[in-house]
């Protein structure tokens, strides 16, 4: 049975719908998005952010831009390959790459774009 992943459902960084308490000094900046069109249906997003508290805020930055990107594509589906994070100088750098499909694509990391959009829409995760 194929796992249905809805990002900001699988992450605790969102789970609370709520903006980051000031007072934690937590406050995330949401950097650069460069969009690659790698062949067919295959998608690269190198993703920039700071005040990341863990590598699952950048992943949910880059799945809210693979959403957007795919219901603007007119796809209704989003299914991650590979997903890689990195922190350099308190620059967190994520590079994503995705297929986007109109059906469901079946497979473990799929994200359903509308459900996923309205989700960073609604913890304020900027998107394409």
């Amino acid at each position: 049975m194929a796992l249905m992943i809805s990002t900001c459902a699988a992450l605790s960084a969102c789970t609370t719908g709520e903006t980051p308490d000031v007072d934690s000094g937590v406050v995330p900046e949401y950097g650069s998005v460069q969009t690659k069109l790698l062949e067919g249906d295959l998608v690269s997003f190198d993703v920039q952010m700071r005040g990341a508290t863990s590598d699952a805020d950048v992943l949910a930055f880059s799945d809210c831009v693979a959403a957007q990107y795919a219901l603007i594509r007119g796809d209704g589906f989003v299914r991650r390959v590979r997903n890689d994070v990195d922190r350099h100088r308190g620059v967190w750098m994520g590079q994503g790459v995705y297929t986007l499909s109109k059906i469901h694509p079946g497979g473990r990391y799929i994200i359903d774009a509308e459900v996923t959009a309205a989700e960073c829409r609604a913890n304020n995760i900027p998107m394409v």
